[in-house]
């Protein structure tokens, strides 16, 4: 049995959320907080196995709660967002950055017809964050920008065109963690598949475009890929590229129920651009793209998993490594280093 703390001040949401999480034979609801203060108290007296937070509350918001809990009594928290704009949102993933795990939408009412997705997708969220092991001090994110160092690497880049990027649960901090230590002169477009719930993904892009000197923007079909440009793949389309360049935008069925899937965004730029990509696998539950971060490696393409102890869910890259997809496993600080040295032009006099 899962043991669950609502943090939520409205009275009408908290029935709305006790209704759906105790709905759940695995779930069990041990009690409510209807501020902050009272979150920080009640998961120090009650021990929840997980807290969904919402964000906005008296006394004290999501974030700073957030943030005592994981410096005094550390448990896997899920924020529950009812925000609509893409700038709501990206306020939103902020949270992450205080030490919650994961966002999810609150779910749409009974009557609405996405009510059942959404309430089945926050139940998931909350049985598998019950999973991850917290620590007390979160790590806060360097922002410090890299230049190409030492050749730790065993060879020198300049051919690189393309970095693609494969992530789920936990990936939004292991990306913005990469993506922030990019200088403004990175000379490489990024592509990026990050699982995520449906409706979120603007306010993703929103949010990663204040941490990094990179534009940020979700991909649209046709469009050219440009030189230090990120581009996430937007919600319910694969996303591919072509040897011409251009993103492409497909509607075929989910891939291991996944669309977005990495596994096809990986194909597709072996296929495209073979030993001219690097191709980088971080966090996440399950195998997405493991299997396909090989298939770049055998067309060449350099290859990086993330290392395994530094995920919130190590499924995806640590598949990566058991398989030898990965040419080599870093952190994401590390990743960021690599990224720099690998994409340098021989010519910039870098080592």
């Amino acid at each position: 049995m899962i043991n669950i703390l609502i943090v939520e001040d409205s009275p009408v949401i908290r029935e709305f959320l006790h209704h759906i999480l105790g709905s759940d034979p695995e779930l069990n609801v041990i009690g409510v907080a209807h501020n902050g203060e009272e979150a920080v108290e009640a998961v120090r007296s009650k021990r929840p196995d997980v807290v969904t937070m919402d964000i906005h509350m008296p006394k004290l918001n999501g974030f700073d709660a957030t943030r005592k809990i994981m410096e005094m009594n550390p448990v896997p928290i899920v924020i529950v967002s009812g925000s609509s704009t893409a700038e709501e949102i990206a306020t939103t993933f902020h949270a992450l950055e205080s030490g919650a795990l994961a966002v999810v939408r609150r779910p749409a009412g009974v009557a609405h017809p996405d009510h059942e997705a959404m309430a089945k997708e926050l139940i998931q969220t909350v049985k598998l964050m019950s999973e991850v092991k917290v620590v007390r001090r979160w790590p806060q994110i360097s922002r410090k920008l890299v230049t190409a160092g030492e050749p730790i690497l065993g060879k020198q880049g300049g051919d690189i065109r393309l970095v693609a990027v494969g992530a789920s649960t936990g990936g939004p901090l292991a990306i913005q963690t990469i993506l922030s230590r990019l200088p403004r002169q990175f000379p490489v477009p990024i592509i990026v598949v990050q699982h995520m719930a449906q409706g979120f993904v603007h306010g993703f892009a929103e949010w990663l475009r204040h941490s990094s000197v990179l534009p940020v923007s979700v991909a649209s079909h046709g469009e050219m890929l440009l030189p230090g440009h990120v581009y996430i793949a937007p919600d319910e389309h694969h996303t591919l590229v072509s040897k011409d360049r251009r993103i492409v935008l497909r509607k075929d069925e989910p891939e291991s129920g996944l669309r977005p899937a990495v596994a096809v965004l990986f194909r597709s730029v072996a296929e495209a651009f073979g030993p001219q990509a690097i191709g980088i696998l971080l966090t996440g539950m399950g195998k997405d793209g493991a299997e396909e971060l090989g298939l770049m490696k055998e067309r060449g393409a350099t290859t990086l998993a993330q290392k395994p102890e530094t995920c919130i869910v190590p499924g995806m890259p640590g598949e990566a490594v058991r398989r030898g997809s990965a040419t080599f496993v870093f952190s994401p600080e590390k990743i960021a280093e690599a990224l720099v040295t690998l994409v340098e032009k021989p010519s910039s006099g870098g080592g």
